[in-house]
């Protein structure tokens, strides 16, 4: 893909400013604007990205949300895990050299304490990285259908839909945390109170596919709240991952541009990384071609 281990990050300071070109240095600031959320640039037929000023600032960083959007019957969507190839965790530019991606971003949390291992539910085709279904993880995504009726990519609210009678509509599955439902109602968190940077993917009333990144660090409740005052009238909000695990790499078309997060409360209270870390399971996007 022309770009392999390029690991330059770099912020825009608004989508004006887009970079169009390889990946390049940082340049952010945080601005006293009101809120656009209607002016989006397009990457490639069916990809649009934009940046907007968080609704409230963050005491680290630029306050920058970036949103990334598919219309989902353009691209495919799979796992990809280490486990089902070499058991090597990859950084998402060799994800992305190695499997010929144009997106790659975290297929959830994974297990600290057995770092090629989801924290919960992760299926790959054929290859279970985790067979375990969390009882309070409300969210699964899922990818990869076998039935014309589904979409490329769909996240599926637990409470609303039987798994156990669905679980062959898709090839693979990522189980996360719920922040809205599929009513699109807010889910707040009655967890531990932290912040930190993080990615979330959602549904949209327009029946694209969302992805939400912040670096700078807000607590889940506060990037709920945010969520759910969008004109996009977002469902089925997962959680996919949070701190400096927090990666997001878009390459295509000639557009290349990185998102990396850094901050957790408590545990990482730092503003300093700007490396991907080599990740076990991401999710890969691909454009279909015209065959498909």
């Amino acid at each position: 893909m022309g770009m392999k281990y390029f690991m330059k990050t770099f912020f825009l300071s608004t989508v004006s400013l887009l970079l169009l070109a390889s990946c390049g240095g940082e340049n952010a600031s945080a601005q006293d604007t009101t809120v656009d959320y209607s002016n989006w640039i397009n990457l490639t037929k069916g990809m649009e990205y934009r940046e907007i000023d968080a609704p409230q600032k963050s005491p680290v960083g630029d306050s920058k949300i970036s949103i990334l959007r598919f219309e989902r019957r353009l691209f495919d969507f799979n796992i990809f895990s280490a486990t089902k190839y070499d058991s090597i965790p990859r950084d998402l530019h060799t994800w992305a050299d190695t499997f010929d991606l144009n997106v790659v971003f975290n297929a959830g949390m994974y297990n600290l304490s057995k770092p090629l291992s989801s924290r919960a539910y992760l299926k790959s085709g054929s290859h279970l990285n985790n067979g375990t279904l969390i009882e309070n993880f409300n969210l699964m995504m899922a990818m990869s259908p076998t039935v014309k009726h589904r979409e490329e990519v769909e996240i599926l609210d637990l409470t609303c839909e039987n798994f156990n009678e669905m679980n062959h509509e898709f090839n693979s599955y990522a189980q996360g945390l719920r922040m809205i439902d599929c009513n699109g109602s807010p889910m707040y968190w009655k967890k531990k109170i932290q912040s930190c940077s993080m990615l979330i993917a959602a549904e949209g009333e327009d029946g694209k596919f969302y992805l939400i990144f912040c670096r700078s660090p807000y607590t889940h409740n506060q990037m709920i709240d945010f969520m759910i005052g969008m004109p996009y009238k977002l469902r089925n909000a997962i959680y996919l991952e949070g701190g400096p695990e927090t990666s997001l790499l878009i390459d295509v078309n000639g557009h290349c541009i990185e998102k990396i997060g850094s901050w957790v409360s408590d545990t990482w209270e730092s503003d300093t990384n700007h490396h991907f870390w080599p990740l076990p399971n991401v999710v890969g996007v691909k454009k279909r071609t015209e065959s498909n």
